[in-house]
């Protein structure tokens, strides 16, 4: 009969987990540090671990989302310039915005036009099938 080694299986998948979480825990100081992004994916590439597996620790997931939200800016407070749109690109969303509804008025009025066409159609060919008498079969 064999030993049962299960108990070293489970001692290196021990070992490896806390390897990986602490080298998980290392990319995301190192990230703080540098004053990087600080994300799931941020983490993930540099720790070299997946996100999904990030995401099952609570501990780790945890002071993410709390480094995270300590470099947010308060509410109320001014977006920093370079994130912030430029009255220029405002100007020009505004006006492909203006110009996408002119389309779209335009493709709705033609639209409509087609329907009441149609519908015009259907109405005059329901009149006239009225108007003509039944044909009947003379034997």
């Amino acid at each position: 009969m064999r030993a049962d080694n299960s108990i070293h299986l489970a001692a290196a998948a021990r070992q490896r987990h806390e390897q990986t979480l602490a080298k998980a825990i290392a990319a995301l100081h190192d990230l703080d540090q540098a004053g990087a992004a600080i994300s799931f994916k941020a983490v993930a590439d540099h720790a070299g671990v997946s996100r999904s597996w990030l995401y099952t620790q609570t501990g780790l997931k945890d002071e993410i989302r709390r480094i995270r939200a300590l470099r947010q800016p308060e509410p109320g407070q001014p977006t920093p310039s370079p994130e912030r749109a430029s009255d220029e690109s405002l100007r020009q969303r505004l006006t492909l915005a203006h110009q996408r509804i002119r389309e779209l008025d335009d493709e709705n009025r033609r639209l409509r036009g087609q329907i009441a066409h149609l519908h015009g159609q259907i109405r005059a060919s329901r009149t006239t099938s009225s108007r003509t008498p039944p044909t009947t079969r003379t034997p």
